[in-house]
């Protein structure tokens, strides 16, 4: 095994060598130009489905994926088995006997390797025309370059400080970014686009569409007449992003629904808690331990705060509810990465392809409603690429020069678990 730090290339016996990462942070090679038979074959439903078109994007991209846990391993599976050029997965940690409740690409054999190199051959046995590529460095020591070569960068189960400077490297490098994560039967996506663009087919209707704003995040930019069909029209929409710093913490729900008490109601408190345990483990560098009374009163503190900051009803965030979610914290369910896995990597396939409407720009699983909710969380300002020049001003620093985000709001009413 190699040192720590370093890029582990492998392929089975058949397949043409996945290349390693150089001490550059250089992206693996490139597939050539063009799908050929055998692919097409292979790929026949997919390519029905999104075309040839978006599948040639697909087989170009170059995935990195941070951390190897049970959501990883259901990203990395599905963006393999969908038939993208290369993916890099980076992991610095090593099995554990816990590891193999969730993750279906380890066996106990792989007890005490690295995590990125033991999920390795099960990824390219998956589909062995993907070039798999192993860094088993520590993500929190690459520098922005690291992150340049890559098509998307998907980080996964990280503390919410590491996500903020992943983040920050990848809009210096206008990369598009993902974050997850999943405790026990609750959950999370986020993405950060930047700016994306994308065209939708559909059929012409007797009012021409107009270049317009449709919300403040999405544009329509240009409309064509589909070459072959003239009763077909090609919509080009622009999505407008905002960074994980943000929307993590400090940006509101949209008015939509802080106008309607009804959809208030329906938003889950699980959005507060995951806000709180960011806090948390921004504080204190781990996550609220179930013995620490002290703990849980400070947790219970900043769930509330986070839920008056956000306009949601009181009622709504029960001590039921943070009990049940502290208890998950740190716990993998297979069916819950699963389901955010399978989310996450099909948005990541229509990023490519460029042919669907992307999630905008958080997704929060809840377990107790089995519901994946989506909210537009952006605050006022500049969103885009001309954001990243105006987010300082959204942010405090702490003591070691960290952008960290302003202190939340006193609650309202404060929930005790006792």
């Amino acid at each position: 095994m190699a040192s720590n730090g370093t890029s582990v290339p492998g392929s089975v016996p058949s397949d043409p060598p996945a290349s390693s990462v150089p001490s550059n942070g250089a992206a693996p090679s490139q597939p050539s130009n063009g799908i050929s038979n055998d692919e097409i074959a292979l790929y026949d439903r997919q390519i029905r489905l999104w075309g040839m078109k978006a599948q040639e994007k697909i087989r170009k991209a170059n995935i990195l994926l941070i951390t190897m846990k049970g959501l990883g391993n259901e990203i990395a599976k599905n963006l393999v088995l969908a038939g993208i050029g290369a993916i890099t997965i980076a992991d610095h940690e090593v099995v554990t006997e816990g590891d193999l409740g969730a993750q279906f690409l380890l066996t106990d054999e792989h007890i005490g390797m690295n995590r990125a190199l033991a999920a390795s051959d099960a990824l390219r046995h998956l589909n062995p025309r993907v070039a798999v590529t192993v860094d088993m460095g520590d993500i929190r020591s690459k520098g922005p370059s690291y992150f340049q070569p890559f098509s998307v960068v998907i980080a996964t189960d990280l503390d919410s400080s590491t996500l903020n400077v992943i983040n920050t490297a990848t809009r210096l490098n206008n990369r598009p970014f993902y974050a997850a994560g999943s405790h026990g039967m609750y959950g999370f996506i986020f993405a950060d686009l930047i700016e994306h663009d994308y065209v939708i087919e559909r059929a012409k209707s007797n009012v021409n569409t107009a270049l317009k704003a449709e919300s403040r995040t999405r544009s329509v930019i240009a409309v064509n007449t589909k070459k072959d069909n003239d009763k077909i029209e090609q919509v080009t929409k622009r999505e407008l992003y905002s960074t994980w710093l943000l929307a993590s913490d400090v940006a509101p729900l949209p008015t939509e629904i802080t106008s309607s008490p009804r959809r208030r109601r329906a938003v889950s408190p699980a959005l507060s808690c995951l806000r709180a345990l960011w806090e948390f483990t921004q504080l204190h560098g781990r996550a609220p331990s179930q013995g620490s009374h002290d703990d849980l009163a400070q947790f219970t503190l900043m769930a509330s705060q986070k839920h008056t900051a956000l306009l949601l009803p009181s009622e709504t965030l029960r001590s039921e509810f943070l009990r049940s979610f502290l208890q998950n914290i740190g716990s993998e369910v297979a069916p819950v990465t699963a389901l955010l896995g399978g989310q996450l990597a099909q948005d990541v396939i229509n990023v490519l392809g460029q042919n669907q409407q992307p999630i905008q720009n958080m997704v929060v699983f809840d377990g107790e409603t089995i519901e994946a909710s989506m909210y537009a969380l952006h605050c006022e300002g500049e969103l885009g690429a001309r954001l990243l020049s105006a987010a300082p001003q959204a942010m405090h620093m702490d003591t070691n020069g960290n952008g960290v985000p302003p202190p939340a709001a006193e609650p309202s009413q404060v929930i005790s678990l006792d």
